[in-house]
């Protein structure tokens, strides 16, 4: 039933622009102040080099198997056992990163917009309408974000405008005072959290494309613009707050939205960057469960996957609760465990893919 379902380039390009910037907006401009200091949006912009670099890797794996889901791929590649262990892997990444942005939401929520409102409840209701979402199918939900997507456009826009009269140059001095190391830590955390998720995509893209060459330019395109928005975010919040406020600050952006004030007429208008986080992070949250919930359909030879996503939606909301005790412990696994975690699921394993397909390619020549 799933083979059948295809979705539109645009639709695509829209879809990994949003993922991009889903959790980065809010969260990743704290980590690079303190990584780079004032030259955190030039670790930005060197981040978004290296998500350009594992596009252009995913493009290429894409080209072994156009026809062909990740999970069922790695079955093909590896052989069937082996496959589906490396399947089982990917897919605890899928769930994992699902539960973490679940909570990430329910933490901000509950710190910034409703503190009274107990945070078990804050993630069932957001995760009942994840599983609605996932239950309705990939059709659905890729037309939606197209509905979405000039809503968060607009309110980026309107955002940027209303913070340009804000901006103090001085703040950004003195640049390349940092040196390279913090640098390139810096913007390995940019690629940790916006492009090496992109392989839970593998289970849309590019198997459910529809012209997969044109998706492929797409990716890019839609991975640059993707990543233009959080340069400018970060840009924004150095030159606004200072490197020592974004640094203290887990959400900077949400800060930094508060500080407009247009002739004491225009202000207190921080739901505009709570409404473009609501809305990516949704989409984000609901393609890493699309992921997991298909994959594992797919590895238990299921034919629809929908009798799954309610058993494992609850499954969810509980590990959501309970994969971060606290807030400090989600600090520490984001800055010294999460990034390895990353590259190893994002960028080691889709290079194992293209080494063995392509030493399999050149046995068959043989």
């Amino acid at each position: 039933m799933l083979k059948d379902i295809k979705i539109s380039v645009r639709q695509f390009a829209v879809l990994v622009i949003i993922y991009t910037i889903g959790t980065t907006i809010l969260v990743i401009p704290s980590g690079l102040a303190v990584d780079a200091k004032q030259d955190a949006w030039l670790a930005a912009i060197i981040g978004v080099g290296l998500n350009l670099l594992v596009v252009c890797l995913y493009n290429k794996v894409g080209d072994y198997f156009p026809n062909l889901t990740l999970v069922e791929y790695n079955e093909k590649l590896f052989g069937k056992w082996p496959g589906k262990m490396l399947s089982l892997v990917f897919l605890f990444f899928s769930f994992i990163g699902a539960a973490t942005v679940l909570f990430y939401m329910a933490n901000f929520i509950n710190t910034h917009v409703m503190p009274e409102t107990p945070i078990q409840a804050v993630n069932s209701i957001f995760a009942i309408v994840v599983v609605m979402g996932v239950r309705l199918g990939l059709e659905t939900l890729v037309r939606a974000a197209e509905i979405f997507f000039p809503w968060i456009i607009m309110l980026f826009i309107i955002l940027v405008a209303c913070l340009l009269p804000e901006i103090q140059v001085e703040k950004l001095q003195p640049m390349f005072s940092v040196g390279s190391k913090p640098l390139i830590k810096a913007a390995l955390s940019v690629a940790g959290t916006s492009s090496l998720p992109f392989i839970v995509l593998f289970m849309v893209f590019p198997a459910h494309v529809n012209h997969f060459q044109k998706a492929k330019k797409a990716f890019l395109i839609a991975t640059l613009i993707g990543g233009a928005c959080f340069v400018i975010i970060t840009f924004l919040c150095i030159s606004v707050l200072g490197t020592k406020m974004t640094e203290r600050h887990m959400f900077p952006s949400y800060v930094l939205a508060k500080q407009i004030n247009i002739g004491n007429f225009l202000e207190r208008v921080e739901i505009l960057i709570a409404g473009i986080w609501f809305l990516t992070v949704y989409f984000k949250t609901t393609f890493y469960f699309y992921g997991f919930v298909t994959g594992l359909a797919q590895i238990l030879k299921i034919e629809d996957y929908r009798p799954l996503v309610w058993p494992l939606g609850m499954i969810l909301v509980v590990f959501s609760l309970v994969v971060y005790p606290n807030v400090a412990y989600m600090a520490e696994f984001d800055t010294k465990a999460y990034i390895p975690y990353a590259l190893t699921i994002g960028l080691l394993y889709p290079i194992l893919i293209i080494g063995v397909a392509a030493i399999r390619k050149s046995m068959m020549k043989n």
